[in-house]
């Protein structure tokens, strides 16, 4: 059966922003239901964050048991359904989703992006922005559509870029704020809701 509370989570790598908000369920501050990982890749390290805090459904899905992108999604699409996961929130998840899969959970669907969007999309956002010489950055999270990181804006939480930041310190940077930012909007996100007029989320009540 489907709650709103109950989640999905796809990640790829380290599982950085996964782990935080794991942990911040158990410490009682994110009152989300993680019931089901996904990763496609075998030796990711959000698999062993999942198994140890006891997240019920942890499954490595191979790309490559699927003939093309668009089965591998409606496999995962399928295993989301069957376990009742209202939201799907990427975290570190490197496969840019097929328009079939987005359009199976609009609104549905949460990423964070280390950037303030709309500026610097795509992969290599905090290289990006240090080529452009910003002097703040930050991270986004958002609703994903099928437009790469242009979906509907949830929060945002500005850094600061200094004068001899490199790509690895001001990440760190940006990433202390992700992790601080995604549990709170995952909250305000069953807690309050939100409905979506034109481009703007408006939170509810």
């Amino acid at each position: 059966m489907n709650s709103k509370k109950a989640i999905a989570v796809m990640a790829s790598g380290r599982g950085s922003n996964l782990k935080v908000i794991l942990e911040s369920v158990a410490a009682g501050a994110c009152p989300v239901d993680v019931r089901l990982v996904i990763s496609d890749k075998a030796d990711a390290e959000a698999l062993q964050i999942a198994r140890a805090a006891g997240v019920a459904h942890v499954v490595w899905m191979n790309p490559k048991d699927y003939q093309d992108r668009a089965q591998f999604d409606a496999a995962c699409a399928d295993l989301i359904d069957h376990h009742g996961c209202q939201w799907i929130v990427l975290a570190g998840y490197m496969r840019i989703l097929s328009s079939f899969f987005v359009r199976r959970f609009p609104q549905r669907i949460i990423n964070i992006h280390p950037s303030i969007l709309p500026s610097f999309a795509g992969a290599r956002a905090v290289e990006d922005a240090l080529s452009y010489g910003v002097k703040v950055s930050g991270c986004t999270v958002h609703l994903v559509d099928e437009v790469l990181d242009g979906g509907s804006i949830l929060a945002q939480a500005i850094v600061p870029v200094l004068d001899h930041d490199t790509r690895e310190s001001l990440h760190v940077r940006i990433q202390k704020e992700e992790h601080q930012l995604y549990p709170k909007t995952l909250t305000r996100m069953v807690e309050q809701g939100f409905k979506i007029d034109g481009r703007s989320v408006i939170w509810l009540s």
